[in-house]
């Protein structure tokens, strides 16, 4: 074997599959609890399911490239894209984002089948409470799949607190980029960076790449060598990853992204890109950045004098430089780990793809 099975396929079978149970559990409950679960399925449609990859090549680290991963595996992957999908809805809830994935957001359809339907009240309270629900189902979802594919699994304890460190991190991840927002006021421009350094390991590094990798290793029973350098390749890859979504959130294309081009910008992100912009500029443009910040009526114009302002004050340049660093990292911490020389190099395919994307 000179590669890995894509896991896609499969994981994309049981979610199908737990989806339909769910429907068969629930139903008699009426048209609305139906459409609900049809809400819940919408939300697992689709995506690049790069956690699940990840989460199959941490298992592959621990078990040889010649393993053939089984349904615990794919069971995992699964759980953990249901919860990716949770925290989807509920980001896009928090930052106010009308679409995901070139489709409206989860708050945004449920509040346009409140209209479609003539229900009374407020359409956007209604997409707005239901689409905490939602997030709050599919994270149920999560955990009962987790617990059906980990029952005879030799490791599960080990599988339990590695997904619960997931689950901590990202959420108080969110949080702090939550917090950001609003603290960056108060604290001094130079710790800035560092700051949105922070978020952007708990928010993503750690949940998009590290912790998949760590829980399909814990699934297959890796050593310690094995665990520290995939942890240390994962931290890598995550925070690149997270620092190309910046530069994408602001620079990148709709419709290869889904999402309006300067939308960051728009819902006010501090991320590196903003902090090593601030820190280049003179205050007076400084302040005029700030101005832009956060404000939902940005119109083409000024979004794009404000990628002019990132890209003159050197801040692109910057942030790019660091993901290339970042690369180099992540390749070198793979080269002293005790692991199969094909999923090394899978790794570091699926770790180029994650940095390099374009959406």
């Amino acid at each position: 074997m000179t590669s890995l099975p894509d896991p896609n396929a499969a994981v994309s079978q049981r979610l199908e599959s737990f989806v339909a149970v769910q429907r068969a559990q629930t139903r008699g409950l009426g048209d609305e609890a139906a459409q609900f679960l049809d809400s819940a399925a919408s939300v697992l449609d689709g995506g690049k399911r790069l956690r699940a990859r990840f989460l199959a090549a941490g298992w592959a680290a621990a078990r040889g490239s010649s393993a053939t991963p089984g349904d615990d595996v794919t069971g995992v992957a699964a759980a953990l894209e249901i919860f990716h999908a949770a925290a989807l809805v509920h980001d896009d809830l928090v930052d106010n984002s009308d679409t995901r994935r070139g489709r409206p957001s989860a708050h945004r359809a449920l509040e346009s089948r409140h209209a479609a339907l003539s229900w009374r009240g407020d359409a956007d309270a209604f997409g707005r409470a239901a689409a905490i629900l939602l997030g709050d189902l599919l994270i149920s979802w999560s955990d009962d799949l987790l617990e059906e594919s980990i029952v005879d699994n030799p490791h599960a304890g080990d599988v339990r607190r590695q997904y619960s460190l997931m689950r901590r991190d990202v959420t108080i991840g969110q949080f702090l980029d939550v917090a950001e927002e609003a603290a960056s006021v108060t604290a001094p421009d130079s710790e800035h960076a560092e700051r949105a350094r922070r978020v952007a390991s708990y928010k993503s590094a750690r949940y998009s790449v590290q912790q998949p990798l760590l829980i399909g290793a814990a699934l297959g029973g890796a050593d310690d060598g094995q665990r520290a350098g995939l942890a240390r390749f994962g931290h890598a890859v995550g925070l690149a990853f997270q620092l190309r979504d910046d530069v994408l959130g602001v620079f990148g294309d709709a419709a290869v992204t889904g999402k309006p081009s300067g939308d960051d910008l728009r819902e006010g992100k501090r991320t590196v890109l903003i902090a090593r912009t601030r820190e280049a500029v003179y205050p007076e443009r400084r302040a005029a950045l700030d101005a832009l910040l956060g404000d939902r009526s940005l119109d083409a114009a000024q979004i794009a004098a404000a990628q002019r302002m990132i890209v003159d004050s050197g801040a692109l340049a910057e942030v790019e430089a660091e993901i290339a660093a970042l690369e180099v990292e992540a390749d070198a911490a793979l080269a002293d780990t005790p692991i199969d020389p094909v999923v090394i190099t899978a790794l570091r395919t699926l770790g180029e793809a994650a940095i390099r994307r374009k959406s």
